[in-house]
């Protein structure tokens, strides 16, 4: 889930049409577990094919991708590589808290609690290999490019932020912040009215734009080492933090400390390994040898993917690609029009 710093940090909202014209960088795993958590049936359930193989993912992957490319944007997903050791608990936990909600999914479905077991089910949702793979084959027929992280994905994200080769890192978490992003895009595939987690409230939620110079510049920071040694402090994906110790009141102990070992010290606390943590945000590995090129799709082997072998309705994907064969003349003459279409009508 990454450090939540959604109390401190000032957003700007859009709509898709807003970022036409503009190159994205994708966190890949993050997107693709929000399609796992959303689409699903009334019990949970994600979508499955004939063979039982969940494609919940290639449908959201599929059909917002093809408003994203009909609005112009340009998205490149970005892939995690080996997480890092300093990682492993963060990933134990969260592991075991998807183990949790799956059993309470079992239990909600066993006693007929049909809104319960949604909401569990939305917690439980894994990444495999499986899962992996034909994401980067679906993504890769549909023209967009695919890069391998050596390490995180959000940290080649931000990198080719920093370098200039996309506007944008997109993701829902504010890591990419940390490591460097100058500007995040968050909500980009959850766009419209949607459930809140946990209850039966609605609301509409609109793409963010989060400026890292606007964030130092509002919270009084002097640089984004400040804001890294705020969030260890708070906790990150690479260790705890400290109990007691939010947003609000790390950054008031960085403003007035300066860094992390003085305001660990007027608190009366130790972070072990706090350079270490320090040094993946700012230094972690990242690499230069990724490609940036978008291509018409593969028509006859997306539909063949999609519908032969996972099942989906030929005239359905077919549709879809319909929608983009109609843009390819404007896109030509370098003007493409915004999309008209929402993600919530996943079979339009």
């Amino acid at each position: 889930m990454g450090v939540n710093l959604s109390d401190i940090v000032p957003v700007q909202t859009m709509e898709l049409e807003d970022l036409s014209g503009q190159r994205l960088a994708i966190d890949a795993y993050n997107a693709i577990y929000q399609f796992l958590s959303i689409i699903r049936g009334p019990d949970g359930t994600p979508l499955k094919d004939s063979r039982g193989r969940v494609t919940s993912h290639l449908a959201g992957l599929l059909y917002r991708n093809i408003n994203l490319l009909e609005a112009g944007v340009r998205p490149a997903y970005v892939f995690d590589g080996h997480p890092h050791v300093m990682k492993t608990q963060t990933l134990v936990e969260r592991s075991e808290r998807r183990s949790k909600a799956h059993e309470e999914w079992r239990e909600a479905i066993t006693e007929g609690d049909m809104e319960r077991a949604r909401s569990k089910a939305t917690q439980s949702s894994r990444i495999n290999n499986e899962i992996v793979e034909s994401s980067r084959i679906l993504l890769t027929y549909l023209g967009i490019p695919v890069i391998q992280a050596p390490e995180e994905g959000e940290a080649q994200a931000a990198y080719m932020a920093i370098k200039g080769d996309v506007w944008a890192a997109s993701s829902q978490d504010y890591d990419s912040l940390l490591f460097g992003a100058p500007r995040l895009v968050r909500n980009l595939n959850i766009t419209g009215r949607r459930k809140m987690p946990g209850g039966r409230e609605y609301r509409d939620v609109h793409i963010e734009v989060v400026e890292l110079a606007k964030v130092l510049e509002v919270n009084g920071l002097e640089s984004r080492d400040q804001l890294i040694d705020m969030c260890i402090m708070i906790g990150t994906d690479f260790n705890p933090g400290i109990r007691g110790i939010g947003p609000k009141k790390g950054l008031k102990l960085i403003k007035e400390n300066g860094t992390l070992e003085r305001a660990l010290q007027a608190a009366g606390q130790s972070i072990p390994d706090s350079d270490v943590i320090r040094e993946i945000f700012l230094h972690g590995e990242r690499l230069d040898d990724y490609s940036l090129d978008w291509k018409d799709p593969q028509r006859d082997k997306v539909v063949s993917f999609m519908c032969d072998e996972h099942g989906f309705s030929e005239q359905r994907i077919n549709s879809a690609l319909d929608r983009l064969e109609r843009k390819r003349p404007a896109k030509k003459a370098e003007s493409m029009p915004a999309s008209q279409s929402s993600l919530d009508r996943w079979g339009s």
